[in-house]
Parts: C-alpha cells; sequence; structure tokens
C-alpha cells in the first residue's frame, strides 16, 4: 500500500461533537481496517482502546460480499476481537429492507456467500418475474446476467443497489465494485437504481439502532468521502475520515462532503485520550 504524507490542515465544517463526546464508533472495513488480508497497522489496538474506554464499536461496511459471520472471522484473523453481532453489511440492510417491503423474490448479481444470505432471509433468487433486480459487488458476474439484469429492469422492475462503491480496494489495487455494476446497467437502460448501504439515511439510523445510542454521539469513520463522511455529516455523525483506503487529500479539497476531523490511519486515532488528528478551523 503506498504510504501517503500526514495530511495537511484541511477546510471542514465544525465537529458535530467532540471526540470526548463521543461514546460509539461505526467502522468501515475494507481500506479502514484492513487492505486485503492485511491490517492497517494500528486498527485492531486502536478498537481496544474504545473498548476499554467504554466506546462502543460496530463495523459498517457496503461490501455484502461475505456474511457478518464471515468478516468476523476475518477481523479476529487479523487481530481484532470481533463477533457476528459487531458486523453490519449493505446485505443485511437489503435484506432487511427487501422484506419490510414484502418482497419474496428476486434477480440477483451478488456472490455466493450473498446469495445464501439472502436465500436464509426467505428471498427466493430467480429470473422469472422477480419483484427486484438486486445488484451487489459479483466477483462472478457475466454477461449473460448483465443482459439479464437489464432485460429486467427495461421491463419495469425495480432496481436496487446494495451499495453505490465503484471501486473495492484490494492489496493488488481498487477493483470494480457495485457501484460500477450499476452504472453500466443504468448507462444501458436509462434507469438509476434505489441504494441502500451507506450513505443512505436508513443504514444511518440502522447502524445507530444497532449501537444503541443517539447521531450526536456516533462517529463514522471510513475511507470514502461519498459514502462514510457523506452517511455522517448528512445524519448527524461525526465524520473522520482516514487516508488508509481509497480517499486523498487531493479527493478531499474537491469533495462537497467534508469530514469533521482527518486523519493518517486508525492508528493517529484516540492514541490516549486526545486524538492525532487535522481538526478544521
Amino acid at each position: 500500500m503506498t504510504t501517503r504524507q500526514d495530511p495537511p490542515p484541511a477546510k471542514c465544517p465544525a465537529p458535530a461533537a467532540s471526540l470526548d463526546a463521543i461514546a460509539g464508533f461505526l467502522l468501515d472495513l475494507d481500506g479502514t481496517c484492513y487492505v486485503g488480508d492485511r491490517a492497517v497497522p494500528g486498527a485492531a489496538a486502536f478498537v481496544a482502546r474504545c473498548r476499554a474506554q467504554g466506546r462502543r464499536v460496530l463495523w459498517v461496511t457496503n461490501n455484502c460480499s461475505r456474511r457478518a459471520a464471515e468478516y468476523a472471522a476475518k477481523l479476529n484473523r487479523l487481530g481484532f476481537a470481533a463477533t457476528p453481532e459487531d458486523v453490519f453489511t449493505s446485505g443485511e440492510a437489503t435484506t432487511l429492507q427487501l422484506r419490510g417491503e414484502g418482497v419474496t423474490r428476486v434477480f440477483l448479481l451478488g456472490t455466493p456467500s450473498l446469495e445464501r444470505e439472502f436465500q436464509d432471509a426467505g428471498l427466493t433468487l430467480t429470473a422469472e418475474d422477480p419483484q427486484r433486480v438486486v445488484v451487489a459487488f459479483d466477483l462472478g458476474v457475466t454477461y449473460e446476467k448483465l443482459k439479464q439484469a437489464c432485460r429486467l429492469v427495461r421491463a419495469g422492475v425495480p432496481f436496487v443497489a446494495t451499495h453505490p462503491d465503484l471501486n473495492c480496494p484490494t492489496e493488488e489495487g481498487p477493483i470494480p465494485d457495485c457501484g460500477a455494476l450499476c452504472a453500466l446497467i443504468t448507462a444501458a437502460t436509462g434507469v438509476s437504481p434505489q441504494v441502500i448501504g451507506k450513505p443512505h439515511a436508513g443504514m444511518a439510523a440502522a447502524a445507530a439502532r444497532r449501537l444503541g445510542l443517539p447521531p450526536h454521539q456516533i462517529a463514522m469513520v471510513g475511507d470514502r468521502l461519498y459514502t462514510d463522511i457523506r452517511m455522517a455529516v448528512e445524519n448527524g455523525m461525526t465524520g473522520i475520515l482516514v487516508l488508509s483506503g481509497e480517499a486523498t487529500i487531493e479527493d478531499l479539497r474537491h469533495s462537497p462532503f467534508q469530514p469533521h476531523l482527518v486523519v493518517s490511519s486508525l492508528a493517529d486515532l484516540l492514541p490516549a485520550e486526545t486524538p492525532s488528528s487535522t481538526r478544521a478551523s
């Protein structure tokens, strides 16, 4: 992973709350706690310090290629202490919303793990008369799948995206994510999807409920301005950008979604009682 220089002072809005007032952290996974199969240095220690101080932690990820139990197993392997209840994915958020809307039949572009999650939630996966076309991160995507999705969307089947991320960070560099697949379908059909995951309000509200805290006592920490930081600033949370994943200082200068704090990585956040961070003036 490329080492980036420490961020210069950023022009950010005043924090929604000081870190002393933060009772819970929502943590992104890819690019924030790890990149590929390598933990971001200091990230596990940050989580341990939070818990030692009585602060709650919930991992919130748009990457629904795996289930919560699989992410918890990976986190434990990389040195974090995690249970499936500590992880909330856009896949789970999508199944909750679909079931709440009475949906039972779905055409899905997703990984085998997400397919099982949808089936375990009582959703039938079918190309015959589905009630929704759902697009997620799909390493096994084929032209046939894309053609079928476009056919259904053109026929009027509502189009849903589990999350808007254009790229997924890996150790070999970014690879196309759900947002890129959705952009192809939108270009072919003229129809944009309803998006479920970060940054949307439903995901923020569900995550806050899981933490059991009001938004003003929560900080969202992530590496994407258009998902993590946007969700924070639009939903009354403190937004903390880490530069260990996708976003760069150049992105920050041009983004309409400005964080309250900027740090190089979780290692620079909350080292003792006061964070070593870039705070807006």
